[in-house]
């Protein structure tokens, strides 16, 4: 690192740090010095279209990203996880889906951790969880409402939590 670099990152503030565009953190590979995007604070939500979507750190992560409603099951597909990428999605419909919608990891050694509750519309309210070693998806099937929270524990794995609304269960699966 320069000198100016070694400094900045010794730099304390002591009021509020502003920016007029956003912040971003970055993770940077001792090896190589590859430097990733982790997260991007500031920007506004990111609305889904109607269609398969895969994220990407640079673009999602950090921010708030709305589900619309949708005329087909879609799949949304996460970038490889770096520790610290977090991913917020919110159902921005107006009505229940006849859709699913199915969050996948990519590969099953990229598994989730943790469960999502299930508001059922016809019955009690029940926690779904990932079996901890390979469901690497999630489906929504037919949902209303929903909160759904992707964290990048490391590597590895994702962390995952919130609900799901609707008559059918959400369901963890292998690819």
């Amino acid at each position: 690192m320069t000198e100016k670099e070694t400094n900045m990152a010794k730099t304390t503030f002591s009021g509020p740090l502003r920016s007029e565009d956003t912040f971003k953190t970055v993770s940077k590979a001792a090896s190589t010095g590859t430097v990733t995007e982790v997260i991007t604070l500031g920007d506004g939500p990111v609305t889904l279209g109607d269609e398969d979507k895969t994220l990407t750190n640079a673009t999602h992560s950090g921010r708030l990203l709305v589900v619309p409603a949708i005329t087909a099951n879609r799949t949304i597909t996460l970038p490889s996880p770096v520790a610290g990428a977090h991913f917020k999605f919110i159902y921005g419909g107006a009505a229940e889906e006849a859709e699913n919608i199915i969050f996948d990891t990519g590969a099953d050694a990229n598994y989730f951790i943790g469960g999502v509750v299930h508001a059922d519309s016809n019955a009690d309210n029940v926690t779904i969880y990932a079996d901890g070693n390979s469901n690497s998806t999630l489906t929504l099937t037919d949902f209303g409402g929903m909160e759904i929270n992707i964290l990048a524990k490391d590597s590895t794995n994702w962390l995952i939590w919130g609900y799901s609304e609707g008559a059918d269960a959400p369901a963890f699966a292998d690819q």
